[in-house]
């Protein structure tokens, strides 16, 4: 365990959209619940908050996301079936997923944006500094990412993104922030963007779903007018915020996978599958054979080619 120092004790983490991404899939399960092998995305975000010393989270849900609940929930009758059949591995599991943390539920009534689903979080947090996690996005990496975040919290006492390097083609996919160096890896936020267009990116430093934020930023939500996509957007009220206090920016060590994305969902369960003990040699050796037969199939029109060029002559 790597601790945020005591200082940041709660951990939201916003579970209301839709997953229109991984539609039809989610039409009647909560996109967190898509599991990684076979862990949801969601147990990844409280797994990297307990490792970083937090353990009371809440999860701000919508309509049709009770298997969340269900799933951070004990299993009387799943768990006795398991000891009758001395299935206690398995046992060992279900139990750790339900005493991972201590979970809590707010909903959010309709989905209005981010800075709304944070807003939703107000009044358990309370007066306190708080962590932000979003389940699509799944950081691998030796030091938590929240922890990484939370030590410059406690050097710098404001609020902290993780940002990463994004193609400069794709910076319309995230917010952007226009960076001061502060440090290694670290920098102040000077100004930010919400999805620019390339051309007007002030950078290619790309904020994503891990956040440290100081509780003054509930004033600026509860304020804070729809942008784009006719949301709440939690860029817009982090602008205000940037100017009564200073925020950090840290390029985080780690490898991030954007689940919430089809590609990065596949990348995601290809290395994390490689990387199991029980499973890694034989999917390894699965995949190999795949691109092999792949190559092998590649090169048929050209032997076809050449075989009917040798029966037709020149």
């Amino acid at each position: 365990m790597t601790p945020i120092a005591g200082q940041v004790k709660k951990l939201v983490i916003p579970a209301a959209g839709f997953g229109t991404r991984f539609l039809p899939a989610t039409k009647a399960q909560p996109k967190e619940m898509l599991p990684i092998v076979d862990t949801p995305t969601i147990q990844f975000a409280v797994e990297e908050a307990v490792k970083s010393g937090i353990e009371d989270i809440l999860i701000i849900t919508g309509k049709d996301k009770r298997a969340i609940e269900d799933y951070f929930d004990r299993s009387p009758e799943l768990e006795a079936l398991l000891a009758r059949k001395g299935q206690d591995s398995l046992l060992r599991v279900v139990q750790e997923v339900s005493n991972l943390a201590n979970v809590h539920y707010v909903r959010q009534g309709e989905p209005l944006g981010l800075g709304h689903a944070i807003l939703c979080a107000k009044y358990h947090v309370g007066n306190e500094p708080f962590a932000v996690i979003l389940a699509d996005d799944v950081v691998k990496s030796e030091v938590p990412c929240l922890s990484q975040l939370g030590e410059v919290y406690r050097r710098t006492g404001a609020s902290v993104l993780a940002v990463q390097r994004v193609p400069h083609q794709e910076t319309r996919r995230y917010g952007i922030i226009d960076p001061e160096s502060a440090g290694e890896r670290l920098y102040r936020v000077k100004d930010m963007v919400e999805k620019p267009a390339p051309e007007l990116a002030p950078s290619d430093l790309g904020v994503i779903g891990r956040y440290i934020l100081t509780p003054d930023i509930f004033e600026i939500l509860e304020n804070t007018q729809p942008g784009v996509g006719g949301e709440i957007q939690l860029t817009d009220a982090l602008r205000l915020l940037n100017r009564r206090r200073s925020i950090h920016a840290l390029e985080f060590e780690g490898r991030r996978y954007d689940t919430g994305d089809k590609l990065g969902y596949l990348q995601a369960t290809v290395d994390y599958a490689l990387a199991r003990e029980d499973l890694g040699a034989g999917f390894e050796a699965y995949l190999v054979e795949v691109l092999e037969r792949r190559a092998a199939q590649n090169q048929l029109p050209d032997q076809n080619q050449r075989a009917a060029k040798g029966r037709t002559g020149p």
